[in-house]
């Protein structure tokens, strides 16, 4: 079975694109297709076997449970910002602290290399957990 990047990548990216548990996509393991479940825009199109059948699906994984969350950006400013690495923690001891990062991120001139590593170490995890279940990933 496999799976093309960018369908893996667009179901990660419905998944990640709000809180945990609030989206979710699950792969057939089968034939490759995903299904798509979200209570926030009343998206439910589970297959009927999936209680049943739990060798037959696997749950596409949200960007925390790959370390692509707040420990992805504290990686990135540790690396790129060390002089900010104190003003990104009282940024991420309050809400809202994304769209402040990416405030001084732009300030500094980083925006851009910010999403470029988002970018690839998405990719990297994304690539080691098909390899880590057996999905082979095309394109």
């Amino acid at each position: 079975m496999s799976i093309s990047y960018s369908e893996l990548e667009n179901a990660f990216l419905f998944i990640s694109g709000q809180p945990p548990f609030t989206n979710s996509a699950i792969l057939n393991t089968e034939n490759g297709e995903i299904y798509y479940q979200s209570d926030l825009i009343g998206i439910d199109d589970l297959p009927e076997d999936i209680e049943i059948d739990d060798e037959k699906y696997i749950e596409i994984p949200h960007k925390n449970d790959l370390n692509l969350g707040r420990d992805l950006v504290f990686e990135f400013v540790s690396q790129y910002m060390k002089n900010d690495l104190d003003e990104i923690h009282k940024i991420f001891s309050r809400r809202g602290a994304y769209s402040r990062c990416k405030d001084l991120l732009e300030k500094r001139s980083l925006l851009q290399k910010w999403y470029e590593y988002e970018n690839e170490k998405t990719k990297e995890a994304l690539l080691s957990w098909c390899a880590e279940n057996n999905i082979e990933v095309t394109g």
